[in-house]
């Protein structure tokens, strides 16, 4: 591993850049992301951000199940963002189909459409409908400690 990498991963660990994508959600995991930003929660002291663009994000939080109308859209995210990058499976939706998956507009969990684009890929699992904030900082945290 070369210095630059070296210095890469200490970037992303100390301060990860994060976007969020919405592949068909019912709002309520939306509402849950959103939560991490205001004063009770304010993951901006820990150093993460929402990016503007997939380009300047370390880790995309990835929302909803993966319809078959944003399964090209979402991997078309995944290969703009840097990488290495983790892609976090937010909710029963996005980790398994949830109530969804014998749906007809269902085209597959979240890691299965990333995983077509990059098998390597860094993929997180934070279930529950909708999770709790403090389980999406622990997930964030406990991932960043392993890069």
């Amino acid at each position: 591993m070369s210095v630059l990498d070296k210095l890469k991963l200490w970037g992303l660990k100390k301060s990860p850049w994060v976007y969020h994508v919405n592949t068909g959600a019912c709002n309520n995991c939306d509402i849950e992301v959103l939560e991490l930003l205001t004063p009770r929660f304010d993951v901006e002291r820990l150093g993460v951000l929402l990016a503007p663009s997939p380009r300047h994000a370390d880790a995309l939080l990835v929302t909803g199940i993966c319809t078959r109308q944003a399964r090209p859209r979402l991997q078309e995210i995944y290969r703009q963002t840097p990488k290495p990058c983790v892609v976090a499976c937010i909710g029963a939706c996005a980790c398994t189909g949830g109530i969804f998956h014998e749906a007809w507009h269902f085209a597959g969990p979240v890691d299965e459409v990333v995983r077509e684009v990059d098998p390597n890929a860094i993929i997180v699992y934070i279930p529950g409908c909708p999770p709790k904030p403090e389980a999406m900082i622990s997930a964030l945290a406990q991932t960043l400690a392993k890069l």
